[in-house]
C-alpha cells in the first residue's frame, strides 16, 4: 500500500516547505472547512470516528497493517507494542463514549449544533451554543502518538480546520491516521494537514501561528513556553507541559495470591508505549516497605522478562541505551555494597531494569522499562518523598481496594493528582480523562449565551 500525497507530510525529503506555501495551505484549510465541516452534525461526525477507530481494530485493515509493519523502524516500537497501544486508544472511541465526552464538558451532545439549554439554565430562559475555532493548529510532541489523535479528534468535533506539526520523524502514525480518515470521507480530510520540520525554524512558525485561531502543544516545559512566546496576542493557547507519573501498591493488597497479580498489572504500565510518556510510571512505592517492597521487585523482574518475550521493548538510539548502562553500573556499585539496595535487570541487553531502593525519594526513570521500586511506611511518607515533583504528577496507579482505595483516591486529589486509577490502566485513560485535570473539549471551544 502506498500513501498518496494529500498532505505535505507525504512529500519526498528534498521538498522544501516556506512560509508562503504554509499560508497558502493554512488558508485552503479554511476554505475546506467552510465549505465541508462547518456546518456538519455533530451526529454525523461521530459516526465517522466512531467507525474508523473500529477499522483500526480489524487485523486486515490496510492502515493498521502498515502501522504494524513499517511501524518499528519508523518509531522505534516493536510491532506488539504498537499493536496494544493502537487498540487501547481506538477501543476507547467508539459512540457511546464521545457522546459522554460531549455531555460531560458541554451538558449536553446538541451544543455544538444548537442553542440548548441544560438544567437550571432553563428556569431563566437560557440556553448556549458552544462553537471551536476556525483553525486549530497542534504542535505534538515526538514519543507517543495518541495525544496526537485525540487532539485530531476533539478538532473535528468542533469543527476546526487544523495543521499539525509533527516532530522531525514522528509523522508517520499521526499520517496514517489522517490518511485514514481522508479514506473514510475525502471530504473531512481536506480540513486536515500534516507536516513535519526541525523545531525552533522561526519563519515557518510564524506564518503558521499568524494564521491560527488557537494553538495547542504538547512537549517540554521550555519548548511550549517559547512557543506561547511567539504567539500572537489574540491566539488561544493550550499548553501541556512535562508531567511524570508513580504507582502505589497497599500492604494488604499483596497478602495472599494477590502480588503476582499486581506485579502483572504494574508491568502491563511499564510496557505499554515502552514506558514513554506523562502516564508512565517511573516510582512505586510499596507499603510497609522492607522484604515486601524488595520481594514485589523481584516479582516486577519476573515480569519483565516474560513480557520481553512476547513484547519486546523496541530498539533505542546508542545516546539512550548508554544512560540506562551508566545508570545500571551505578546501582551494581550500590548493591555490592549496600543491602538496601538491589538491582535486577535484562542480560546481554538494556531492555529492562527494575532498582529497589530503602531511600524512598522519588527518583526520575531513564524510562524504557526501567524502574525503581520502593518502600514506604505509608501514603505521607511517599507524597512527602514526591514532594518535588508535586504539582507536575499526572497520574498515579493504586493498588487498594474499598474505602481504602476511596480514601486514597482523595488524599492525591489534595495532594494535587489530577488523575488515579487502578494499577494497569495507567497508560489507558477513558476517552472522557480531563488532561492534566482540564476539560479536553471544554477547553477548545468559545459560548455564545442566548438569554430569552
Amino acid at each position: 500500500m502506498n500513501l498518496p500525497n494529500y498532505f505535505l507530510a507525504d512529500l519526498p525529503p528534498e521538498a522544501a516547505l516556506t512560509p508562503l506555501l504554509l499560508t497558502e495551505a493554512c488558508q485552503t484549510l479554511k476554505r475546506n472547512r467552510q465549505t465541508y465541516l462547518a456546518h456538519r452534525s455533530t451526529e454525523s461526525l461521530i459516526k465517522v470516528l466512531s467507525e474508523v477507530a473500529a477499522d483500526w481494530l480489524r487485523a486486515d485493515y490496510p492502515f493498521r497493517k502498515m502501522a504494524l509493519e513499517l511501524g518499528p523502524e519508523q518509531t522505534g516500537f516493536s510491532s506488539a507494542t504498537l499493536a496494544r497501544g493502537l487498540d487501547g486508544f481506538f477501543s476507547e472511541l467508539t459512540r457511546d463514549n464521545l457522546h459522554a465526552l460531549l455531555v460531560q464538558d458541554l451538558g449536553d451532545a446538541r451544543r455544538l449544533d444548537h442553542m440548548v439549554a441544560v438544567g437550571d439554565e432553563q428556569k431563566p430562559g437560557r440556553s448556549a451554543l458552544a462553537r471551536g475555532p476556525e483553525f486549530l493548529v497542534h504542535v505534538a510532541a515526538g514519543n507517543l502518538p495518541s495525544p496526537t489523535f485525540m487532539n485530531m479528534v476533539l478538532g473535528l468535533l468542533v469543527r476546526s480546520a487544523q495543521f499539525v506539526k509533527c516532530a522531525s520523524g514522528a509523522a508517520f502514525l499521526p499520517r496514517l491516521f489522517a490518511h485514514s480518515l481522508y479514506d473514510a470521507e475525502p471530504k473531512l480530510g481536506a480540513c486536515l494537514e500534516i507536516a513535519t520540520w526541525p523545531g525552533g525554524n522561526a519563519e515557518l512558525e510564524k506564518a503558521l501561528f499568524d494564521e491560527a485561531d488557537c494553538v495547542t502543544a504538547t512537549g517540554s516545559d521550555e519548548a511550549w513556553a517559547a512557543i506561547r512566546q511567539r504567539l500572537p496576542l489574540r491566539v488561544r493557547f493550550l499548553g501541556y507541559g512535562h508531567r511524570v507519573s508513580f504507582a502505589y501498591v497497599t500492604h494488604e493488597a499483596l497478602h495472599g495470591h494477590h502480588a503476582r497479580k499486581i506485579a502483572a498489572q504494574a508491568v502491563a504500565d511499564v510496557v505499554a508505549w515502552d514506558q514513554l510518556g506523562c502516564l508512565s510510571p517511573h516510582v512505586i512505592y510499596v507499603e510497609h516497605g522492607g522484604v515486601w517492597a524488595e520481594k514485589f521487585a523481584g516479582m516486577l523482574a519476573e515480569e519483565l522478562a516474560r513480557h520481553e518475550e512476547a513484547e519486546p521493548r523496541g530498539k533505542l538510539p546508542a545516546e539512550a541505551a548508554a544512560g540506562i548502562a551508566s545508570r545500571r553500573a551505578f546501582y551494581e556499585v550500590r548493591a555490592a555494597h549496600s543491602p538496601e539496595t538491589r538491582l535486577w535487570c535484562s542480560p546481554n541487553s538494556t531492555a529492562w531494569t527494575v532498582v529497589y531502593e530503602a531511600d524512598p525519594r522519588f527518583q526520575m526513570s531513564c524510562l524504557n522499562r526501567f524502574l525503581y521500586v520502593k518502600g514506604v511506611k505509608d501514603l505521607d511518607e511517599a507524597l512527602r518523598n514526591a514532594e518535588g515533583v508535586r504539582g507536575k504528577v499526572s497520574t498515579v496507579g493504586i493498588s487498594a481496594t474499598g474505602e481504602r482505595a476511596q480514601k486514597i483516591a482523595l488524599e492525591l486529589a489534595r495532594w494535587g493528582v489530577t488523575r488515579v486509577c487502578p494499577l494497569g490502566r495507567m497508560q489507558n485513560p477513558s476517552l472522557t480523562w480531563r488532561h492534566d485535570g482540564r476539560p479536553a473539549l471544554g477547553d477548545l471551544v468559545t459560548w455564545t449565551d442566548w438569554e430569552q
